[in-house]
């Protein structure tokens, strides 16, 4: 190893103890709602929203977490669709479809709208990414790298419903797990 491989080795490794020593904690991080989202309330219409935020510690430095949230036509709740890794370990499937908070806080770091549709057809998409999310091959298998993984998920929707014109970001490591 040269003199520049080592001194670069001993960077990065103080970058990662560094952001793996952080006083943060994510079991106290915000989940709060970060008010992106339309309130279904006074949104008639149907939402559906992509979002991205930084993923967690230091990973964050240049990776992010995806996921899609959807409200029908009428509907006054959204139904997010996930993945999240930690669930494998307690013996959950890693992909999850429920009745959540669309835009929370993602373990204290602030989600983006990545994509957006609203209105009219809307509810068709809906149905074209609740079959896609149900047709997932790896609900129960999580792996941050190379995947698969939350953006992976995120991935295969939108290689299965092309009409959501998704394109994730470079940030969303394992999105290329699907190809």
């Amino acid at each position: 190893m040269t003199k520049r491989q080592r001194l670069l080795a001993i960077i990065l490794l103080g970058l990662v103890s560094a952001g793996c020593s952080s006083p943060r904690d994510w079991r106290t991080a915000s989940r709060e709602p970060a008010g992106i989202a339309p309130a279904p309330a006074v949104t008639p219409e149907a939402v559906l929203q992509v979002y991205g935020a930084d993923a967690w510690g230091w990973r964050g430095w240049f990776a992010i977490h995806t996921w899609i949230a959807a409200k029908r036509t009428g509907a006054d709740t959204y139904t997010v669709y996930d993945v999240v890794g930690w669930r494998g370990r307690s013996g959950q499937p890693v992909m999850r479809i429920a009745r959540d908070v669309p835009d929370r806080y993602w373990y204290g770091e602030r989600p983006r709208v990545i994509k957006e549709h609203r209105g009219k057809d809307v509810d068709r998409l809906i149905d074209a990414v609740e079959k896609a999310a149900r047709d997932y091959p790896w609900k129960t298998t999580y792996r941050a790298f190379p995947g698969p993984n939350s953006n992976t998920f995120t991935a295969w929707i939108a290689k299965r419903v092309p009409e959501l014109g998704l394109k994730l970001p470079l940030s969303a490591i394992g999105k290329s797990y699907v190809d």
